[in-house]
C-alpha cells in the first residue's frame, strides 16, 4: 500500500529557494510546516511580533498561513480576499460587537477575545490585506488547499464568511445571513478569475492546487454528512483537476486521493475517521516533496511536527471561544467550531 506514491507527473518543479506561499483549509498547515522543517523558503508576510510567546502564536493565528487570514475553506472566500488585496473591491463595514469587544466577520477567530475597538479591527484587517498583496506579488509558488463548497454569505452585499455567523462570534440574523452551497460552474469561474488576477500582477507565479482529505464535520445542506462530504470533495476535485489540466502554470497534487482513496483502506485516518493521522500526513508530505521538488522530506519535529487535526478546547459561554494561554491545538481548524455549535 505504501508503495503507491507516484500518483502525479508534475508539469513543473519547486526550487528550494523559491518563495512558497500557502493558504487554504486546515490541511494546508501541514504543507507550510513541512516546508519550514525542510529548509524551503516559506513566505510569511505577517510574522508574530518580536518576543511574542510561542504558545500564543496559534491562538492569534501567526505563522499558520502565509498571511493572517485564517482558514480559507472556499474558493469564493479566496476570490474575495484576492479582490481586496488588488483593490478590485473593498471590505464591507460589517463588524460584530460583543461584550465590549469587536470581532472581524471575515476572520472571526483571529483574536481570541476580539479587538478593543472597531478602528483597531479595520486597521488590522487593512494591514493583512496589504500583506496579502505582497504575498501574491512576491511569491514564486502559491499552494492552495480547497476545503469546502458550503459557506454562509451576507444576503445584502454578497460578502462571503469563513464561518456561519454565531458559531465563533457574531449573532445569526435570519434573512441576512444565508446558506450557500457553491456548485461546479461557480467554483470554476471564481478559481479561474482568482488565478488570472494573481497572475496578472505576478506572471511568474506557479500554482499548486490540492483538496483537503478531511471530511466535513457538519453540513447545512440537509443531507447526511457523508453524502455532503462526497459531494463537496468531488466537486472541488473536479474543479481543481480541470483547471490544472487547462493551465500550464497550475498543478494538481493528489493529497485527497492519497488519504481517502480506497486502496489505503482508511488507514491514514484516526479512529474518529475524520482526523488525519501523523502517518498519513507524513505519507502525503513525502510524496509532495518527491514529486514536486525532486527531493526528500524530513518529518518535522517539536513545534513544527505535523500532527492530528483535533478540535480546539472551548471555554467560556461563547461557542468555540478559547481562553488565551489554553493548550494550543496542533492545527488551527475553525470548521471544528461547527461541532461545538450543535451542542
Amino acid at each position: 500500500m505504501l508503495e503507491i506514491g507516484a500518483l502525479s507527473s508534475p508539469k513543473f518543479s519547486i526550487g528550494k529557494d523559491e518563495p512558497i506561499a500557502t493558504l487554504g483549509s486546515c490541511f494546508a498547515q501541514h504543507v507550510s510546516r513541512a516546508l519550514v522543517a525542510n529548509g524551503y523558503s516559506w513566505v510569511n508576510v505577517e510574522p508574530a511580533p518580536p518576543r511574542f510567546p510561542a504558545a500564543l502564536k496559534a491562538e492569534f493565528q501567526y505563522d499558520v498561513f502565509s498571511a493572517r487570514v485564517g482558514n480559507i475553506y472556499t474558493v469564493a472566500l479566496l476570490r474575495q480576499w484576492a479582490h481586496w488585496a488588488f483593490a478590485v473591491s473593498t471590505p464591507p463595514e460589517e463588524c460584530w460587537p460583543e461584550g465590549g469587544r469587536f470581532y472581524d466577520p471575515f476572520r472571526p477567530n483571529i483574536e481570541p477575545h476580539g479587538f478593543a475597538s472597531e478602528e483597531e479591527l479595520v486597521a488590522t484587517r487593512a494591514q493583512t490585506i496589504r500583506a496579502l498583496r505582497v504575498m501574491f506579488e512576491t511569491s514564486r509558488v502559491f499552494v492552495f488547499t480547497l476545503g469546502l463548497t458550503e459557506s454562509w454569505i451576507n444576503g445584502r452585499d454578497g460578502s462571503v464568511y469563513p464561518m456561519c455567523p454565531g458559531t465563533v462570534a457574531g449573532r445569526f440574523a435570519e434573512g441576512l445571513h444565508q446558506y450557500k452551497n457553491w456548485i461546479y460552474p461557480e467554483i470554476h469561474a471564481d478559481l479561474s478569475e482568482t488565478i488570472n488576477l494573481i497572475r496578472r500582477h505576478n506572471p511568474a507565479i506557479k500554482i499548486v492546487l490540492t483538496v483537503s482529505p478531511v471530511p466535513l464535520v457538519a453540513t447545512a445542506s440537509g443531507e447526511h454528512v457523508l453524502v455532503a462530504t462526497t459531494h463537496s470533495k468531488s466537486t472541488l476535485r473536479a474543479v481543481a483537476g480541470d483547471i490544472a489540466a487547462a493551465l500550464n502554470e497550475v498543478e494538481y497534487f493528489p493529497s485527497y486521493e492519497m488519504i481517502s482513496g480506497f486502496p489505503f483502506k482508511a488507514a491514514f485516518y484516526e479512529p474518529n475517521l475524520r482526523s488525519v493521522s501523523q502517518e498519513g500526513v507524513a505519507f502525503v508530505m513525502r510524496a509532495f516533496f518527491e514529486r514536486m521538488t525532486g527531493g526528500s522530506c524530513t518529518a518535522p519535529s517539536g513545534a513544527e511536527r505535523p500532527a492530528l487535526e483535533r478540535a480546539p478546547v472551548p471555554s467560556g459561554d461563547a461557542p468555540g471561544r478559547r481562553e488565551v494561554g489554553a493548550e494550543p491545538t496542533d492545527v488551527v481548524c475553525e470548521e471544528m467550531f461547527l461541532e461545538e455549535s450543535r451542542h
